[in-house]
C-alpha cells in the first residue's frame, strides 16, 4: 500500500503574505456575535468546563437524545476517540476524503484498507466496493477533498448488522438545506460534525459525535476529562440557536453561489472541474499540477497540494471557494502561470 502524508493538511500551505485558497475555513474571524459571547465567558475560565450545556443544545438541534450526542474538541478528536474506543476487525477508509480517520486507526495499531474511487466516475460511491465484512467504515459526506455530496441512499445501503459506518459531515452545514445528511440517526451509523468551516472558529476546536447512546458511552469513556473547552462549549451553545442556523444557511446559499462562480470561471479557463461539487471548495486536475502549484505561491496563492490525499496525484489541486473579487484575481494568476 503506498504511503502517503496523512497528517499533511492545507495549513500547512499557507504563508505571511499569501492569499488562501488552501484552508476549507470561509470567515476570515468568528462573526462579531459570535465573538461577543466568547468573550463575555472569559470571566468564567476560571472553573472547569463542561459540556453538558452544548450536549443539550446539539440534541436539540438535531432532534436526537442527549445521550446520542458527544461534544468534542474538534471533529477530528472523534476521530482520535473512535480508534481508540473500538476493536475493529476489518476497518476501511473510502477515499479520496480527509486523512485522519485513516491515520488515527494506524497509530491505535488498527490494520486499515482503503476503498479508492475512481475519478472517472466523478469519484461517486458505489456501496459494493466496501468488502462485505467490514466492520467499521469511514466515509466523507460531502467529501474532502472531491466536494462530492453522496446521497443518504447510498450511504444506507452500506449499512449492515454488525457495522459501524462512520459518516464525516464537517462540511455538511455548507450545503444548502444539509441534504443528505444523516445527523437525525439510523442505526449503526456515526455523524461527526465541525462548528470550525461555517463560523470561522478553527483555533478554537468545537465539534460533536452523533450516535447510538452505546457508541457515545464508549467515546466517552476514552475521551480526556475536560478536553472540550469552556470558549469550545459556548461557541457549540451559541452556534445551535435558531438565529445562527438561520444565518449559516445563507452563508451557505452564498457559498454555492460563489462556488459556482469559481466553476464556470475554471471552466473558461480550460481547467474542469472534477466530480460534482457540493461544499465550499473543488478539486481540479492540471497538468504538471505541483510546478503550477510552486508558480501560484511565488505569484501570491496557497493552494491545497492533492497528493497527500490515497488515489490523487500531483496534478491534483484542491481550491476553497472565496469571494467573487478573491476568485477573479486568482484565476488571472492561474492564467498567467500556467
Amino acid at each position: 500500500m503506498r504511503d502517503y502524508d496523512l497528517h499533511h493538511h492545507g495549513d500547512r500551505e499557507v504563508g505571511p503574505g499569501l492569499v488562501d485558497l488552501a484552508v476549507n475555513v470561509r470567515l476570515p474571524r468568528p462573526p462579531a456575535w459570535l465573538r461577543d459571547e466568547l468573550a463575555s465567558a472569559l470571566d468564567t475560565l476560571a472553573a472547569y468546563p463542561s459540556s453538558a450545556e452544548a450536549a443539550a443544545a446539539v440534541a436539540a438541534r438535531h432532534g436526537r437524545a442527549v445521550d446520542e450526542v458527544l461534544v468534542t474538541a474538534g471533529a477530528a478528536e472523534a476521530f482520535t476517540l473512535l480508534a481508540s474506543a473500538l476493536e475493529p476487525r476489518r476497518a476501511v477508509v473510502v477515499h479520496p476524503q480527509f486523512t485522519e480517520p485513516e491515520a488515527a486507526l494506524r497509530a491505535a495499531g488498527h490494520a486499515v484498507e482503503r476503498v479508492v474511487l475512481a475519478e472517472a466516475d466523478g469519484f461517486v460511491l458505489d456501496p459494493a466496493l466496501v468488502p462485505a465484512d467490514a466492520d467499521l467504515v469511514f466515509v466523507g459526506n460531502p467529501t474532502n477533498p472531491t466536494s462530492v455530496l453522496h446521497p443518504a441512499s447510498a450511504l444506507l445501503a452500506l449499512t449492515r448488522p454488525g457495522r459501524l459506518l462512520v459518516v464525516d459531515e464537517a462540511f455538511l452545514d455548507a450545503v444548502p438545506g444539509e441534504g443528505e445528511s444523516l445527523a437525525a440517526g439510523h442505526p449503526g451509523v456515526v455523524v461527526l460534525r465541525s462548528l470550525t468551516k461555517t463560523w470561522g472558529l478553527a483555533g478554537l476546536r468545537a465539534g460533536y459525535v452523533l450516535a447510538e447512546a452505546e457508541v457515545v458511552e464508549r467515546l466517552r469513556a476514552v475521551q480526556v476529562p475536560w478536553s472540550v473547552s469552556t470558549l469550545a462549549a459556548v461557541a457549540t451553545v451559541a452556534c445551535c440557536r435558531p438565529s445562527s442556523l438561520e444565518e449559516a444557511e445563507k452563508l451557505a446559499v452564498a457559498a454555492e453561489e460563489d462556488r459556482e462562480y469559481l466553476v464556470s470561471g475554471l471552466a473558461s479557463a480550460g481547467v474542469p472541474v472534477l466530480g460534482d461539487p457540493r461544499g465550499p471548495f473543488v478539486l481540479v486536475r492540471i497538468p504538471d499540477g505541483a510546478a503550477v502549484r510552486g508558480r501560484l505561491r511565488d505569484a501570491g496563492y496557497a493552494v491545497r497540494r492533492g497528493d497527500t490525499f490515497p488515489g490523487l496525484g500531483p496534478d491534483h489541486l484542491r481550491l476553497a471557494v472565496r469571494d467573487r473579487a478573491t476568485t477573479d484575481a486568482f484565476l488571472k494568476a492561474l492564467e498567467e502561470v500556467r
